[in-house]
């Protein structure tokens, strides 16, 4: 039950958008027992974001995960994310934040797991 948010100041055509979604579906794999099959993303570009002062390329990605993960799927994840985009829209890794929330409550389908 993981989700990803995407926000971004880079415009992104939706083949991007639909290539980035593809890619974080395989990079959530990085936390163990989560999958595609349950991942919901959402993608915020040409979002006003400002980093350093600047607002050249960058982005801030939002992790929720039911449950949690060690540190190091963690690291795992994030370096999978920053090649993501880093690749897919040309932010430099160095201009990309991604913070983690995990929940104990996660409510589905009319109940909670």
């Amino acid at each position: 039950m993981p989700f990803i948010n995407v926000k971004t100041n880079v415009p992104a055509p939706q083949e991007k958008k639909e290539s980035i979604k593809s890619a974080l579906g395989k990079a959530i794999t990085a936390i163990p027992g989560k999958s595609e099959g349950w991942l919901m993303v959402g993608m915020e570009a040409e979002y006003d974001l400002w980093f350093k002062g600047s607002d050249d390329p960058a982005a801030m990605v939002e992790v929720s995960v039911y449950g949690g993960a060690s540190a190091s799927a963690y690291s795992n994840l994030t370096a999978k994310v920053t090649d993501i985009l880093n690749s897919e829209l040309g932010i430099s890794p160095d201009r990309i934040y991604v913070k983690y929330f995990e929940t104990s409550n996660w409510g589905w389908n009319g109940s909670n797991f």
